[in-house]
């Protein structure tokens, strides 16, 4: 009778087996990305990441009043009062546009106000930067639809007493501040000016009108607004509040330095 044959060697077990399996995966796969990443980039490296796009930033400046004025913006075009400088004016705005990332439409208005005011008051020396200042510390970014109005009014909180029976800010008990340059009704009563010479009653809804006023505005004192003491007292004079004169000057500082960079 023949010997009974002996049992086979005992194979791994079954989740041995799948460990191994996998393991030799990895390995395959680990060499073929590495052959790959060697084809591709020769020098072992990671492709480096596309730059992020430039965001423009404020930089928070506290200077004491008095010591010292923001840098003056790039000048608007010149006022040519009998020729349409339309086409000049935008195409300013778009410029400046890029590099301060205000809308276009905006700075149209802030650098129609500049314009004027350098006919009207030379020696005021306002630069659009101001304005847009006073625009970034009082209403940031808001929609303004192509003829300049708000796309929704803007309107501050009740501050008593009345001074126009409410004939601006619609509340008969108390002054509001309004529109995207926040003018108290008896201050807009006072200062404002139709920024477009169509005839029409000006509007503190429409930036600019509420630019050009904010312009006569600043420049009723006889201040030389390219001087420190000239432009923080129009700053004052517009708000009391250092602090407020703070942020405006910052961001004015800001826009200035970036219009005029290369």
């Amino acid at each position: 009778m023949d010997a009974p044959a002996s049992p086979a060697p005992a194979g791994p077990p079954r989740r041995y087996v799948s460990r191994i399996a996998f393991t030799l995966g990895l390995v395959v796969t680990g060499v073929v990305l590495v052959v790959t990443i060697g084809v591709r980039n020769p020098a072992g490296e990671a492709p480096a990441a596309a730059p992020p796009s430039p965001t423009f930033v404020v930089q928070e400046q506290r200077p004491q009043p008095g010591a010292q004025a923001p840098r003056a913006g790039l000048a608007a075009p010149p006022d040519r009062p009998t020729v349409s400088d339309q086409a000049e004016l935008d195409a300013w705005a778009a410029r400046v546009a890029g590099k301060t990332q205000v809308p276009a439409r905006v700075l149209a208005a802030y650098g129609r106000a500049e314009m004027w005011m350098r006919r009207q008051k030379p020696t005021c020396h306002l630069s659009w930067a101001t304005l847009a200042g006073i625009g970034h510390a009082t209403f940031g970014t808001v929609a303004i639809r192509p003829d300049g109005v708000v796309g929704s009014p803007i309107i501050g909180p009740p501050t008593p007493p009345d001074t126009d029976d409410g004939k601006l800010d619609g509340d008969p008990k108390a002054d509001h501040k309004l529109g995207p340059m926040q003018f108290l009704p008896s201050t807009w009563s006072k200062y404002a000016e139709r920024a477009t010479g169509d005839g029409k009653r000006p509007d503190p809804q429409n930036i600019d009108d509420a630019a050009f006023t904010a312009a006569r505005y600043l420049c009723s004192g006889g201040d030389d607004l390219g001087t420190p003491s000239g432009w923080w007292r129009a700053a004052l004079f517009y708000n009391p509040a250092v602090d407020y004169a703070q942020t405006v000057f910052s961001a004015a500082d800001a826009f200035a330095a970036a219009s005029v960079s290369v």
